[in-house]
């Protein structure tokens, strides 16, 4: 039986999306084609989950009338979840994608305060879960410490359960060497991590495998956008290339990549294989519109064309 895969979102967002014709300023924007989907980093690795037939429970935060909202989604998509209230209003974030120029506009607020109460009364609803794996994804939101993962990586870790990490800046600095098992760097986080530009596949090989080899996270997963992604172990470094394919949207497409990895992880797959369902996941978020929306079917189409086998 696989284990329970579950996800810790400190800072969700109702997550809207839709297309304009183009995109002025001092214009009224008038759009179509709309989307609503519950999201924050956690949020949409759990659904990632539930749509590819996995066991996943989402554990979150919610306040105000935006909240119920994000609870309403997610009770229409059936994905389970652990709801800590707040008293703060959860966030609402807006993409527009310019049909004239393709460009993608993302508008992410910082969201609302939390207290110390709230957000350790999420972490403590993680803990209490059964699961094997826990994944902690997205930005921390205002008063949150930058080490609050740090602390639900070294709590998972004391459960004998394996912690993955996508995070970016001080949180992702504080959590390094905390008993992370897979960390999610983009490759613009690996670079701020590091602190110079990677534009050389072998630099950023070779950063990737540093991390590895200090201690910061048993694997290092970095997604490269249109060049594909990474996988840095003990044993060396894997690079595949992205697959061919139309991009609509890449809101939410590391989410479904690493949704993708930590399913397979969970199911036992190898390393190697956990990429390949990783980057025929973020192919098909990113051919689809809305936030990391895709099919199981046709994930296991594009894993069959990335590595020519049967899915399992």
């Amino acid at each position: 039986m696989t284990p329970r895969i579950v996800t810790l979102t400190l800072n969700p967002a109702v997550d809207l999306a839709s297309a304009a014709p183009a995109v002025r300023p001092e214009h009224k924007i008038r759009t179509s084609g709309e989307h609503v989907d519950p999201g924050g980093g956690g949020i949409n690795v759990a659904r990632v989950v539930h749509a590819l037939g996995g066991d996943a429970l989402a554990v979150l935060v919610e306040g105000g009338a935006t909240g119920r909202f994000l609870t309403e989604l997610l009770d229409e998509a059936g994905v389970p979840y652990r709801a800590v209230p707040i008293a703060g209003r959860t966030r609402v974030s807006f993409t527009v994608r310019a049909e004239d120029s393709g460009a993608e506009y993302r508008f992410v607020p910082a969201g609302p305060q939390l207290a110390e109460a709230e957000w350790r009364a999420a972490l403590a609803a993680v803990d209490a879960a059964e699961c094997g794996f826990i994944v902690a994804s997205g930005s921390l939101p205002p008063g949150v410490p930058a080490d609050a993962y740090a602390i639900a990586a070294r709590a998972a870790a004391a459960r004998g359960r394996r912690f993955v990490l996508d995070t970016s800046g001080p949180a992702l600095r504080a959590a390094l060497g905390a008993g992370i098992d897979l960390l999610k760097p983009s490759l613009g986080e690996l670079e701020s991590l590091v602190g110079r530009s990677l534009s050389d596949p072998a630099a950023q090989a070779a950063e990737a495998r540093a991390l590895v080899v200090a201690g910061a996270a048993r694997m290092v997963a970095v997604s490269l956008g249109a060049a594909g992604a990474l996988l840095a172990t003990e044993a060396g470094v894997l690079r595949r290339p992205a697959l061919a394919g139309p991009v609509r949207s890449a809101v939410g497409a590391g989410d479904a990549f690493l949704a993708a990895m930590v399913l397979a992880l969970a199911r036992g797959a190898a390393p190697a294989e956990a990429l390949d369902w990783g980057l025929a996941a973020g192919a098909a978020a990113v051919a689809g519109v809305g936030t990391a929306r895709l099919h199981r079917a046709d994930v296991a189409a594009r894993y069959r064309d990335l590595t020519g086998k049967e899915p399992c």
